[in-house]
């Protein structure tokens, strides 16, 4: 079985993963959200194997449901489920880490092997390659100051890079409760994996 928590937003629900951050997705409802969960398995999957860990997830259960909102409903995960407050080991956090560096590694191999114009959907919307690119960069910048980490506006690609090694050194050690920044760990080792891989799966999806 793999656990997972519903985010019920008013229109949309998203269905998570605890144990394998990023695997999210989202649907306008409950059940179609966890069927959409179940066929992105085998594109998980190449995340999970990058990373050197064996992917075998099982079926579903639901564990916990909270509470979306607009944000939800706009296609984004917004609210932290409970078990992100429990007790981390290092070890846990250090195997998520190693999902979250996978999903980077990808999503920047996709991106340099993709055309800068991509398919546009159906009404004609989508950014190009070099704005999503951008769009995801400065997102981690932003999600980073939930945990306490700040970087100046990127000059350079090794400004990326050194952003992306501290969130990874700090998202990697063991935590324990009081919350001391806006998201805890684990909440944000989830939160930074959905975002790469879900505009990773979108560049494989429009090139």
């Amino acid at each position: 079985m793999t656990r997972i928590y519903l985010e019920e937003g008013p229109k949309k629900v998203f269905a998570c993963s605890f144990a394998w951050p990023g695997w999210c997705r989202v649907a306008k409802g409950g059940e179609a959200a966890i069927d959409r969960l179940m066929e992105y398995a085998p594109r998980y999957r190449v995340i999970a194997e990058r990373a050197g860990l064996a992917f075998d997830p099982g079926e579903p259960e639901v564990v916990a449901r909270v509470r979306g909102g607009t944000t939800t409903d706009f296609g984004a995960p917004e609210t932290v489920p409970e078990q992100d407050l429990e007790p981390v080991g290092e070890e846990t956090a250090r195997r998520e880490v190693a999902l979250l560096r996978a999903a980077w590694e990808l999503f920047d191999e996709v991106a340099g092997q993709s055309p800068e114009e991509l398919r546009k959907g159906p009404r004609g919307g989508g950014r190009d390659l070099t704005k999503m690119v951008n769009h995801v960069q400065d997102s981690e910048r932003a999600y980073a100051r939930q945990v306490g980490v700040r970087h100046k506006p990127y000059r350079s690609r090794a400004d990326v890079d050194a952003l992306r090694a501290e969130l990874a050194e700090v998202l990697s050690r063991p935590w324990r409760p009081p919350v001391e920044t806006a998201w805890p760990p684990a909440y944000a080792r989830r939160r930074l994996a959905w975002h790469v891989i879900d505009h990773l799966w979108e560049i494989e999806d429009r090139r």
